[in-house]
């Protein structure tokens, strides 16, 4: 499984951003998708996943009420809806896949993307 994620940029507080990542492979429908992020100086932390037909979503607490995973399985994509940014959101975001929910859970999924950057501006 090959990962594209795109859609980040240089916005301020409060702005909302939407983030993809477009999965190559014909069965996309069967992977937990995640989200990661790793700002400077700081480990990778976990952001959200989604289960395959996207029935299961979980978040972190520090993003839970402002960001919203989805999926669009006939179009290999999972997005990330980011809104009321704040400038502790600026990071590097790297979208993840994996067949185990956990193993995502816990950032050890086994296909990765390139990072995209967000940066908020205060």
């Amino acid at each position: 499984v090959q990962l594209q994620a795109s859609g980040g940029g240089l916005v301020q507080a409060g702005d909302s951003l939407r983030l993809s990542c477009a999965a190559s492979g014909r069965t996309f429908s069967s992977y937990v998708m995640g989200w990661f992020r790793q700002a400077p100086g700081k480990e990778r932390e976990f952001v959200t996943a989604i289960s395959g037909p996207g029935g299961r979503a979980d978040y972190s607490d520090t993003v839970k009420g402002r960001f919203t995973i989805s999926r669009d399985n006939a179009k290999n994509t999972v997005f990330l809806q980011m809104n009321s940014l704040k400038p502790e959101d600026t990071a590097a975001y790297y979208c993840a896949a994996d067949t185990n929910f956990l193993r995502i859970a816990k950032g050890s999924g086994n296909y990765w993307g390139q990072g995209t950057q967000v940066t908020v501006s205060s």
